[in-house]
């Protein structure tokens, strides 16, 4: 996917190398390092177990809905207000627990979702980048997969 961007834009892109329970440690130090203070300009790449796998939705702020991560982020920048791209990895199967879920291996046919929905979730942070938030929502929320 293309996508014009005017002028220039810099993007730093980090993979925290800390349990998810503590991204907020690497995410705070980045804002910092960065020097982001308005908070709409960070986006988060996290699972989401209430979407369906290879489901994507871009969302500006809000809550945690229970991921230790998102909350360790809101606790270390003091604020929800930053932009999340949500990838569906959904709902554990029978009594799994959600953390053993999501770092279980995914089955084949989820697997190539998953690759899919990776490849989407880029073109998101991308809209986003370029574009704003407004037109990443429109543009992934408004889609279904398939």
């Amino acid at each position: 996917m293309k996508v014009d961007c005017d002028g220039v834009r810099r993007l730093a892109l980090a993979f925290p190398q800390t349990y998810v329970n503590e991204s907020g440690l690497a995410v705070a130090r980045l804002v910092r390092r960065f020097g982001i203070e308005d908070l709409g300009r960070l986006v988060v790449v996290h699972d989401e177990l209430d979407l369906p796998v290879g489901r994507l939705r871009v969302k500006m702020g809000g809550g945690t809905a229970g991921h230790n991560g998102l909350r360790s982020i809101q606790a270390h920048v003091h604020s929800p207000d930053f932009a999340r791209v949500r990838i569906g990895v959904g709902k554990p199967p029978g009594r799994k627990q959600g953390a053993g879920h999501v770092l279980g291996p995914p089955s084949k046919s989820e697997r190539k979702e998953l690759e899919v929905v990776v490849e989407e979730a880029a073109d998101a942070v991308e809209v986003l980048l370029c574009q704003g938030p407004q037109a990443a929502m429109n543009r992934f929320n408004a889609t279904e997969p398939g």
